[in-house]
């Protein structure tokens, strides 16, 4: 269902990237363009049903946060071969 919902968000006007991170907990970070960009896919029908089975089968419990990202920079040791 994760990889349908990336799937499904980067089809999505406003969109701009996704990234997960899977260990003893999972998080899923969304990027977007702006507000509307995020009310649209918070109603995207398929995204609330995917949201439902997530309750009913996967979930425990869950939390949603909207943060506004100013800036980013970063540093990466790795080479391309």
């Amino acid at each position: 269902m994760a990889e349908q919902m990336e799937t499904l968000a980067k089809q999505q006007e406003g969109f701009i990237g996704i990234e997960s991170a899977r260990e003893e907990v999972g998080i899923t970070v969304s990027y977007w363009k702006d507000l509307n960009s995020i009310k649209a896919w918070k109603e995207n029908v398929d995204h609330l049903n995917a949201q439902e089975l997530g309750k009913a089968k996967w979930y425990k419990s869950y939390t949603v946060r909207f943060a506004k990202v100013e800036w980013e920079y970063g540093f990466s040791t790795q080479t391309q071969q």
